[in-house]
């Protein structure tokens, strides 16, 4: 009878042990990744507001004399 006792109070430990460093290793778990700070959309805008501002230049350097009056070359 105290054979069984013993083997049983061992397996009852030997569970707990397991149980206790399967919570253990699954609390190490790597935090997800945070969040990306710019969605790509932003960049997107700037580059499109530069490339319309440059045609805007072009525009005014190619035809200088169509719409305005005084010579500027």
């Amino acid at each position: 009878m105290a054979a069984s006792t013993v083997s049983v109070t061992l397996l009852v430990l030997f569970v707990a042990f397991l149980a206790i460093n399967l919570f253990a290793s699954s609390a190490n778990a790597q935090a997800p990744a945070p969040a990306p700070t710019s969605d790509g959309t932003a960049i997107d805008q700037g580059i499109a507001y530069v490339l319309m501002f440059l045609a805007l230049v072009l525009t005014y350097l190619i035809h200088p004399l169509d719409a305005f009056p005084y010579n500027l070359f």
